[in-house]
Order: C-alpha cells, then sequence, then structure tokens
C-alpha cells in the first residue's frame, strides 16, 4: 500500500507546489486594466462595424485610452457616443458631423446599357472581373449586392438592378465602401440633400451611348452654382459639401435630370 500512496503524495505536493507559484506569480505580473476602458466599452454601440479604424469595440476603447484615439470616432454612436467618452477621459468633444452612404449611380434596369448577360455568382467582386462586369458604362453598379452582404444594419437592397441606401438606417460604418469593386458608395453630409448619383469618367458623347441618365460633364451645373460648390472633374460633377448650400439651382438646371435633391433623410432615390 505504501509503494502506491508515497508516488501519490510526491505527485500531488508537487502540484500543490507549482499551484502555489502560478498563484504567486499572477500577483506579482498582474497587469491592472484601467477602468476607463471598460466604461467606454460600456458607453459604445456594440456593433463591432470597424468603422472607427479598430479591430472592434474593444480595441478602439483600449485605443482611446493607450494610445490617446479620438474620441470622435464611432459614426454608428455619433454625438451622443462622443461625449460619453470624452467625459470618461475628462475631454471636450469634437461635433460629429453626421453622415449617410449613398450609392454613386443611376444606371438602373433600362437607363443603362448591358453587353452582356451575366450568369455566375451572385457577387459584384466575381462579375467585375469579367471584362468589369455586365454593364457597359465601367463605373457602373453591377447590383448583385455584396453590398448587401456587408452591411450589418439592413440599410441596402436592390432595386432596378442597382443598389440603394435606406438612409434612416444606415449608421455610415463604411463596409460597404470597402467591398464595393467599383468604389461607387461614398460618404455624404446628412445635413446636405442636394447629390450626384453618378461616378462616370468617360466623355459625354460616350456616356449617352450606355446610360441615359449619366453625368455627360456639361458644365451646366457648375455655370448655375452661386456658391461654386459644384465642379466637373473627371467628366462629371462631383460637389463640395462644405460649400453646398442645397439650394437645388444645379437640380434644376441639369439638362439629363441627373442631379438629385432629397427632401428629408430616408430611402435613397
Amino acid at each position: 500500500m505504501r509503494e502506491i500512496l508515497i508516488p501519490i503524495a510526491i505527485v500531488g505536493g508537487i502540484g500543490l507546489l507549482f499551484g502555489c507559484l502560478l498563484a504567486f506569480a499572477s500577483i506579482i505580473f498582474k497587469v491592472n486594466k484601467d477602468t476607463r476602458i471598460e466604461m467606454i466599452e460600456e458607453a459604445l454601440p456594440g456593433a463591432n462595424c470597424g468603422a472607427c479604424g479598430y479591430a472592434g469595440c474593444s480595441a478602439y476603447a483600449a485605443a482611446v485610452v493607450e494610445q490617446n484615439a479620438p474620441v470622435s470616432a464611432c459614426s454608428v454612436g455619433k454625438d451622443a457616443v462622443a461625449k460619453k467618452i470624452a467625459t470618461i477621459m475628462g475631454k471636450e468633444a469634437e461635433k460629429v458631423e453626421p453622415k449617410v452612404a449613398r450609392v454613386m449611380c443611376a444606371g438602373k434596369c433600362g437607363i443603362a446599357e448591358d453587353k452582356y448577360e451575366y450568369v455566375g455568382i451572385a457577387d459584384c467582386v466575381s462579375a467585375a472581373k469579367l471584362s468589369g462586369g455586365a454593364k457597359t458604362c465601367p463605373n457602373g453598379c453591377l447590383g448583385l449586392g455584396t453590398c448587401i452582404s456587408a452591411c450589418k444594419f439592413d440599410a441596402i437592397y436592390i432595386k432596378n438592378g442597382i443598389a440603394r441606401i435606406d438612409e434612416t438606417k444606415c449608421k455610415a460604418c463604411g463596409q460597404c465602401l470597402k467591398v464595393c469593386p467599383k468604389g461607387l458608395i461614398t460618404f455624404v453630409p446628412v445635413s446636405n440633400k442636394v447629390w450626384v448619383p453618378c461616378n462616370n469618367t468617360e466623355k459625354g458623347a460616350d456616356t449617352n451611348k450606355y446610360c441615359k441618365t449619366g453625368c455627360i460633364g456639361c458644365h451646366i451645373c457648375e455655370k448655375t452654382c452661386p456658391v461654386e460648390a459644384i465642379k466637373v472633374v473627371d467628366n462629371h460633377a462631383i460637389i463640395d459639401y462644405s460649400k453646398c448650400v442645397s439650394c437645388g439651382l444645379c437640380v434644376d438646371k441639369c439638362p439629363k435630370k441627373l442631379i438629385h435633391k432629397t427632401k428629408a433623410v430616408g430611402v435613397g432615390v
């Protein structure tokens, strides 16, 4: 019996010794987590969308405390969250300009020409590898919904062959911007109601061949704008939202009826 008990006692004693050593080491080398990190995590919406530029809410919270990351980087939480984080950090929060994502393409079915019928994986990235996609316009929305899969807020849908964004659901997280192979989705200030849903860079004569509503770079909107907020760059109109006052004159003068003015934040045109 002793031959069995002695080895058991020895093994048990060694286990107890190592257990004590580990417990002692955990006390000596304990890293105290800054309580502000946990407080910031609780203040964040928990979307883990990565719009702040970090891997998730926990990573962003740690970056604010340990790396002096900006307190207003959470586009989902907007001003309310920025103020909470600023209070925790003892700082003054910068005002967050609310933004919304919009698809810069109006080439819906019957408006934009197709060069072939695409039959394959319902993925814009895959389709774009086949001669740029089915649309003749090299900058047109392919409408296969890759952006839908990326959106965590169910804010994107397909209508008449192009992606649309429900602005009442959009949190400006930026995930759809990252996955669009055409680079058609961009952020615009919520306060600004005028926008140009086109990302065309072709000459007007070519544009007219494959899209009835595409921007032809005629410069009429540029000449009309009283505050010089709209310029034609690379054959299409671009709005400087820091200057635009949403007067709508460019909307009225556009010969292609391309420029839109939304009455309120809601379902995109």
